[in-house]
């Protein structure tokens, strides 16, 4: 599903009997440790019925600002750590784009008290995993581990907050690894710079109308100063949430993280972005050539509200109307049916500002674009002319709660959705609530939303062509 929530994360897997999988998936979704499995299997069915699936945490506040959020549970031995910082591409200035990106790297090069690369070997000689990443809005850095290696992912996050290595070494390497990676996930891949083209175009703000990755020229134009500065700015303690869920005691967690965490000083708040954005007064069109797409692909967007607003949640819900599935509308006219399409998808990105609302068309050979392009705004019309179908929602609304049944599962993704929640909206227990907000969505709310975004002025469009191979010379008589 594109529910906007999604954080692409995936659970260690364990082999184990069908039952005693099903067993511990009730038991991470009830979030009460307190709770023996044999009576949530076998109770009353009153008992059952009460039951809740809300994962129980606690939330504190370090005296340099740092918020702590935990989730005890005992379900398995292991845990998650992460630590999101309120800091994305959106913060970035003209000149210095990709430069939370760059900074993510930055921070597996070492500390104080780790050296260089052996933040990921330390976690892994333990059983563990780690990763990071960074998007418009925050960054973020994740370990699991087992229970008994409580300590180490505490002190190696609370390292590197502290005293990460910031050298022109490092920076240079690392540097060249973000250009490496924007080679090979946007400037060689079909389509990979159809994203920028789009953003570039939609948007008039800077703070959205750039990439994360950032521009090869500002990567180069980057230097040790700005990494320190940057450091400084939004890596402290009060512009960091911390949250941690498995298997461990409260108030022995929360000891080691005052003892690892409490004495790195705060800074200054950081600026907050503008993100806002001027109402779009025209459609816009932009056509680009692409060396190595195979196929004419269209793109067509709405802006829409930020995240987590009444209207994002309705148009949320129509994007998996629209494509998720092979019994979607998208599909079945555009794939199935018409055949003009190999592929199609519609669904609402997230943001913390204005979003969009997303159609993406790769067309099959030797068909139409303007006609394809019709195709889909006669779609549009239909959900503005005419309700939809019971079945479509309920379907919707069944993926919802699978959705809500993988978010809960492994220790991972319950520590990343609640520093998310805690960052993006200043609310952590949207965990349990946010799956509400999707069910209260309405076929009216569908219409509604549709006639209300959904409009051209309010449209950008971008069409990705296949550039033509250059033609070889003739031979030459001999």
């Amino acid at each position: 599903m594109n529910l906007g929530i999604k954080l692409n994360l995936r659970a260690n897997g364990a082999k184990t009997s069908s039952f005693r999988a099903a067993w511990l998936v009730c038991a991470f979704l009830a979030g009460v440790a307190s709770t023996s499995l044999a009576a949530a299997v076998s109770g009353p069915a009153s008992q059952r019925a009460a039951q809740s699936f809300d994962l129980a945490f606690k939330e504190f506040k370090l005296k340099n600002g740092l918020r702590v959020i935990l989730a005890e549970d005992h379900s398995a031995p292991t845990y998650s750590i992460s630590v999101i910082y309120n800091v994305g591409s959106r913060d970035e200035r003209p000149g210095r784009t990709g430069f939370a990106h760059l900074f993510e790297h930055m921070l597996f090069q070492g500390s104080e008290n780790v050296g260089k690369g052996e933040h990921f070997i330390l976690v892994q000689i333990n059983g563990g995993r780690a990763n990071g990443t960074t998007n418009a809005d925050r960054t973020n850095y994740y370990e699991t581990l087992p229970a008994n290696q409580l300590e180490l992912g505490i002190f190696l996050e609370a390292d590197r907050m502290r005293a990460p290595s910031i050298t022109q070494a490092n920076f240079d390497n690392q540097r060249q690894t973000v250009q490496e990676e924007r080679r090979q996930n946007y400037d060689n891949r079909p389509y990979g710079k159809t994203y920028e083209a789009v953003i570039e175009t939609a948007y008039d703000n800077f703070a959205y109308k750039h990439s994360t990755i950032g521009s090869m020229e500002d990567l180069n134009a980057a230097t040790l100063a700005d990494a320190a500065e940057f450091s400084r700015t939004y890596y402290a303690p009060n512009n960091a949430v911390l949250t941690l869920v498995g298997d461990f005691n409260i108030e022995a967690a929360l000891k080691l993280i005052k003892k690892y965490f409490e004495d790195i000083p705060a800074q200054p708040p950081p600026p907050l972005p503008d993100v806002s954005e001027p109402a779009q007064a025209a459609e816009r069109r932009r056509t680009i050539d692409d060396a190595f797409a195979r196929s004419p692909r269209i793109d067509i967007v709405y802006k829409i509200p930020p995240g987590h607003t009444d209207d994002w949640y309705a148009l949320a819900v129509l994007g998996e109307v629209l494509s998720s599935g092979a019994s979607s509308r998208l599909y079945q006219k555009f794939v199935k049916d018409t055949e003009m399409a190999q592929s199609v998808s519609a669904g609402t990105d997230e943001r913390r500002g204005p979003s969009l609302f997303w159609f993406s068309v790769t067309a099959r050979p030797g068909i139409d674009l303007a006609a394809l392009e019709k195709a889909v705004y006669e779609e549009v019309a239909r959900l503005e002319n005419e309700i939809i179908g019971d079945w479509e929602l309920d379907k919707v609304r069944m993926q919802i709660r699978r959705e809500r049944a993988q978010q809960l599962y492994s220790t991972r993704r319950r520590a990343n959705s609640l520093g998310h929640y805690a960052v993006y909206y200043n609310d952590p227990g949207l965990i349990n609530s946010v799956w509400k907000k999707y069910g209260e969505v309405t076929k009216a709310d569908i219409q509604r939303v549709a006639r209300s975004y959904f409009k051209d002025i309010n449209r950008t469009v971008v069409i990705t062509m296949p550039k033509p191979q250059a033609t070889r010379g003739a031979p030459q008589a001999r």
